[in-house]
């Protein structure tokens, strides 16, 4: 689909219908009448809003997004739109006669329009729909002025970002990690050399954040190029615990779905010549992507030795390391192997600590892949299935559905046309955020 040319000076609204109907061209046979049998309303209203002539009513939202299959997207722009709305009229409230006759470029559908326009960049699922979030950038790097703020305040950030992706849909995420990233931008350009140097370690953690963002949502060429940014600026820093954890982050998400496996072990061994004492995310990662291999006994291994420098205290002083990766890897392993009685217990240990909503439904996925490795075939496509539909599809970021397709995998070649794998494949059909 060759995608109509977007005005990015067009109204918040306007830029709202757009990608509205990129949601729904996006999904097949959906016409504008069908969608309004699904929607209960006429048709023509539908036509209106993905003009941007209408807003749609607040409690038509979520519908809107199921039926769009928009996943949790329009629903995040909406709230952002009508809340920009409301504080736009209370600044024109409060600014009385200013905004009477307000200078050139600060009226007040400007303000709403670079708002919209600030969020918009952010959504690294513009591109599913043929929307480029180029224009939007250039637009915001040539119009905002970038407040200075202090190094905590930037490591608060960044630390509320990564919490932000273990707890929220990946889309939101995404848009709040675009802003912080031209504000770091433009607050570099006017630092000194020794200011710049400590923010690019903060450019080098949020470019590593978006990349995190944006692989959960499936949007892999995008994220490659954000793994290079970031890599760049944690070089550029000189902290080599910074250039060890960007590769380690880049390594174990390039797992879903992004690079091959073999690939993977590349990068973990080429990264780990960095140091000469074992790093316990690039082993985690070396041990999952032994695991994906067939290569069980290499895996298992790996897990030995993962153990052994956990012992010694490895950690990281970003806060990205935290003991359930460790028990999260050993229930990857011993599921891929069948080991359920391991698998198991590294899940309990999980499941007690962690607060991920991946971890939380993929150690799930795993119970059902050690499943199937044993031969319960149905079972555990069905424990597969029920896992996945279980879970806000706001929330099916492409790290579950990579972790659902991998249990497919694990299927012999005669059974995956049976009713339980095309059953799951449906499921998988629908949930990704984007497509991969």
């Amino acid at each position: 689909m060759t995608a109509d040319p977007i005005d990015p000076h067009a109204s918040a609204w306007h830029l709202f219908g757009a990608v509205m109907r990129r949601c729904r061209e996006s999904r097949s046979n959906l016409g504008l009448r069908r969608a309004g049998e699904q929607m209960y309303t006429d048709f023509s209203n539908l036509a209106k809003w993905e003009r941007g002539e209408r807003t749609p009513p607040p409690d038509m939202i979520h519908r809107l997004d199921e039926v769009y299959g928009a996943h949790g997207i329009l629903t995040a722009l909406y709230d952002t739109l009508t809340a920009l709305k409301a504080a736009t009229e209370s600044a024109q409230q409060h600014a009385g006669r200013y905004l009477e006759n307000p200078p050139y470029g600060i009226g007040d559908d400007d303000m709403e329009r670079r708002a919209a326009l600030q969020l918009l960049a952010g959504l690294g699922t513009l591109g599913t729909f043929g929307l480029s979030s180029e224009p939007f950038r250039q637009l915001l790097d040539l119009s905002f002025d970038h407040p200075h703020r202090a190094l905590e305040d930037w490591e608060l950030a960044c630390a509320d970002h990564l919490h932000a992706l273990r707890t929220r849909p990946p889309a939101q995420v995404a848009a709040d990690l675009f802003i912080d990233l031209m504000a770091v931008r433009g607050q570099s350009q006017v630092s000194t050399p020794a200011e710049v140097t400590e923010l690019q370690r903060i450019t080098a953690m949020l470019s590593s954040l978006q990349a995190n963002a944006l692989t959960r949502l499936g949007d892999h060429g995008a994220a490659i190029r954000w793994w290079y940014s970031a890599r760049q600026a944690a070089d550029a820093s000189g902290d080599l615990a910074l250039r060890l954890l960007v590769r380690a982050e880049e390594t174990g998400h390039g797992l879903y779905g992004q690079r091959a496996p073999e690939t993977i072990l590349r990068m973990v061994r080429s990264a780990q010549q960095l140091t000469d004492k074992p790093y316990l995310k690039l082993l985690t990662t070396e041990a999952k992507a032994l695991s994906m291999l067939g290569r069980h006994d290499e895996a298992l291994g790996t897990l030995v030795t993962l153990h052994k420098a956990a012992e010694q205290g490895g950690t990281d002083r970003y806060g990205f390391w935290k003991p359930d990766g460790l028990h999260f890897a050993e229930s990857w392993v011993y599921s891929g192997v069948g080991n359920d009685s391991a698998a198991g217990t590294a899940r309990e240990k999980v499941l007690m600590v962690t607060r991920d909503y991946v971890y939380l439904v993929n150690v799930q996925l795993h119970s059902a892949l050690c499943t199937v490795t044993q031969g319960g075939i149905d079972e555990g496509l069905h424990q597969a299935a029920t896992a996945i539909d279980a879970v806000t599809p706001a929330y099916r970021s492409h790290h579950v559905i990579e972790t659902a397709n991998m249990v497919l995998r694990a299927v012999p070649p005669v059974r995956r046309s049976g009713p339980s794998a095309i059953e799951l494949r449906k499921l998988l059909a629908v949930a990704p955020p984007q497509n991969a």
